[in-house]
């Protein structure tokens, strides 16, 4: 399992949108083939950033799979005008589960 992880700092004020948003959106990425789970969570100190945390199946479910179809163009539609800057998101892979 592959564990993406995106750091998203939404435009000042657009918090609010940005979580009514993502409830539509996240829609598309759960209905995706290799999708497992996800989380989306707020920083307590940084009250415009947040974190996305998606597990795929494999690295290629998430990089060609979603990123390469048209739900993904939805995806972007709906979200990616939210961020300042374009996050960057990385890949991790388990080591060791306690």
């Amino acid at each position: 399992m592959i564990l993406e992880v995106a750091i998203l700092d939404v435009k000042q004020g657009q918090e609010e949108e940005f979580e009514l948003t993502f409830k539509k959106a996240q829609k598309i990425i759960s209905s995706m083939q290799g999708y497992v789970s996800h989380q989306l969570q707020k920083c307590i100190e940084k009250d415009n950033r947040y974190i996305l945390l998606v597990n795929w199946k494999t690295l290629e479910d998430h990089t060609v799979g979603f990123r390469q179809s048209e739900p993904y163009e939805q995806w972007k539609e709906l979200l990616h005008h939210f961020y300042s800057p374009f996050p960057e998101v990385e890949h991790y892979t388990l080591i060791e589960n306690h």
